[in-house]
């Protein structure tokens, strides 16, 4: 059931997350400066969403209550995995009583239509977005794979300097572009200069 409250009015949150420590949150911070949102009660983390191992996360969970309204950027910022966003809403909408809002899809807003037609359409679109999120996420680790795999089979060159990639390159460059490793973290497990792994980043990029 809903936790209740009765003495304490309800509040607008804010959840942002960034999934490389190197990504600038600003963007989420701007779409949600209208909506009057506290400072208090805007929660940011930088960490990748394939676990809900985040500090911010769990305090804002802790803070929210019945009646309470959390606006999000998009839904992904609930987590990239399918299961995972599901769950998150779940336990949001139907466990702790709060009422979401996805700015960047404005059918997901539970304020809107609380009946039972509303109910069901916000549920239908969150499962079709949920799902094309994560089938995006696995085009993507698809193309970075293959990207990878011929960069390594060519060499990777940079002017007259040919770049070898280590066996375990792949397991690194995912773990950096999803926060759980720093830039100088990443560079230094591959044996690479800061320089050199932005360039085998962006040339891999080209590749997807």
């Amino acid at each position: 059931m809903p936790q209740t409250n009765a003495t304490r009015p309800s509040e607008r949150f804010g959840y942002v997350r960034v999934s490389m420590k190197d990504q600038n949150e600003d963007r989420q911070i701007i779409a949600l400066t209208p909506f009057n949102i506290p400072p208090g009660n805007l929660f940011t983390d930088k960490k990748s969403g394939k676990d809900f191992n985040r500090p911010q996360y769990k305090n804002l969970l802790r803070r929210l209550r019945a009646g309470d309204l959390l606006y999000i950027k998009s839904i992904d910022r609930l987590g990239r995995d399918y299961a995972e966003i599901i769950e998150q809403w779940r336990i949001l909408t139907r466990e702790k009583g709060v009422d979401i809002k996805v700015l960047d899809m404005p059918m997901l807003d539970t304020t809107y239509c609380k009946d039972l037609l509303g109910t069901f359409i916000a549920d239908l679109v969150l499962q079709v977005l949920s799902f094309s999120a994560q089938l995006e996420r696995e085009n993507l680790l698809q193309r970075q794979a293959e990207g990878i795999a011929a960069a390594k089979e060519k060499g990777v060159r940079f002017g007259r300097k040919e770049v070898k990639l280590p066996d375990n390159f792949a397991e690194i460059y995912e773990r950096w572009r999803n926060g759980d490793l720093s830039r100088d973290e990443a560079a230094a497990a591959c044996g690479f200069s800061v320089r050199t792994l932005y360039n085998v980043s962006v040339t891999l990029r080209k590749q997807d």
